[in-house]
């Protein structure tokens, strides 16, 4: 199903004719920065919003269009290395590069994918047959983001937390990356339930989020904001509900504290669930009605879309949650931003054989399929294969 919501041509090193006539928002207030900076007078004078702001609107609707949701591909080298050699692969650049070829490559992934969530390498990288692999995804009407992170590294003074990197040069970072056809971000935090978590932690993760929340906006890229709540532990779910409470109130408090214009983000957040270690399970009714009274309480509804992370569900685990998510109507967008839960079994049909790509590419077609209906609300998990329910959780997963 083609998005009508916008029409995407190649980028250009210079602004992308994507967003035709974009030019004159750069010289004139646009009609949601008008609406957003007239407030009462003060002592201070507060930033305009992003000259890109009637872009942002436009680039985070067309992510969050009817029916498809975000292919995250975005893993380290590190970890796309963990990937490969799960099936007998070394982690080197042109496996890496054969690897993710065939994932934008797979005829008609725009039907289902809005946007794709790129490394750093693959935004430059091209593919096997010399196309740049921006070009790709936007032949197929997908959006290419990027991971502006730097990872996580110990918070010192907290509970043995962590806290995400990446600040330092972000603003020319991202600059680049829209100049190179990147139209949103991504950053990942982390908070863990095992481990407090200490308000310290939070307030780390929700400060650290809105300030790239806010540089990506002024750089032209919708901010992917993810504070990613771990399934590690043994708590139930209310103990999840009851911390990821408190840690979107502290997001929408800093995002809201350096004036991020909420029309322009997407939320990719975890479904609200028993710790992975705990003894009683939910079922995706249950995860429905924590996860929808969760963000009925935090999230406004000008946000156009909640894309949520499979963290470590099975890739049927996580889209019978969002099917159940989308049974009745949302005030946004409701759909996915998958990972494992969507590559698991494209990776192992490959297996690193050329001769099993259109296979592979079979496999994530369907994946991409399921959670496209699921958004609907009419995914019914018939025919899914015993792949397809093995749990992919890694205790202190590292992404």
């Amino acid at each position: 199903m083609a998005s009508s919501s916008a029409t995407m041509l190649k980028p250009s090193p210079v602004k992308s004719d994507w967003f035709k006539g974009q030019s004159l928002l750069l010289r004139q207030p646009s009609s949601v920065s008008a609406i957003r900076n007239h407030v009462a007078p003060s002592s201070h004078t507060v930033r305009a919003a992003s000259a890109y702001a009637d872009e942002l609107v436009k680039t985070a609707q067309t992510i969050a269009s009817p029916g498809r949701g975000i292919l995250a591909m975005d893993e380290s080298n590190a970890t796309c290395g963990k990937r490969l050699a799960s099936i007998g692969l070394e982690n080197t650049e042109a496996n890496r590069q054969a690897y993710r070829t065939l994932l934008v490559s797979a005829p008609g992934l725009g039907q289902y994918i809005s946007g794709a969530i790129l490394f750093e390498e693959t935004l430059y990288q091209s593919t096997t047959d010399g196309k740049k692999m921006v070009d790709v995804l936007v032949d197929q009407n997908i959006v290419p983001g990027i991971k502006v992170d730097k990872g996580l590294v110990p918070l010192v003074g907290s509970n043995d937390e962590s806290w995400c990197q990446g600040l330092d040069g972000l603003a020319s970072r991202t600059g680049a990356y829209y100049q190179q056809g990147a139209r949103f971000a991504k950053w990942r935090t982390v908070v863990s339930i095992p481990n407090g978590p200490s308000a310290l932690a939070v307030k780390e993760a929700a400060w650290g989020l809105a300030r790239y929340a806010a540089i990506s906006q002024d750089s032209g890229l919708v901010p992917i904001v993810e504070p990613e709540i771990l399934l590690d532990g043994e708590h139930g779910i209310d103990r999840t509900y009851e911390v990821a409470e408190k840690v979107w109130a502290e997001v929408f408090f800093y995002l809201a504290q350096n004036n991020v214009m909420f029309e322009g983000i997407l939320l990719k957040p975890s479904m609200v669930t028993p710790g992975a270690e705990a003894k009683d399970r939910a079922t995706p009714e249950q995860v429905s009605s924590y996860t929808l009274k969760l963000l009925r309480n935090r999230v406004p509804p000008a946000v156009p879309g909640i894309m949520f992370l499979s963290g470590g569900q099975s890739e049927l685990e996580a889209t019978l949650n969002l099917n159940a998510m989308n049974q009745a109507p949302n005030p946004w967008h409701v759909s996915f931003s998958y990972a494992r839960a969507l590559q698991n079994t494209c990776l192992k049909t490959w297996g690193g054989r050329e001769e099993n790509v259109k296979a592979a590419q079979d496999t994530l077609l369907t994946r991409a399929k399921a959670n496209s209906l699921a958004q609907f609300g009419k995914y019914t998990g018939e025919g899914e294969s015993e792949e397809a329910k093995e749990g992919m959780f890694v205790k202190g997963y590292t992404y």
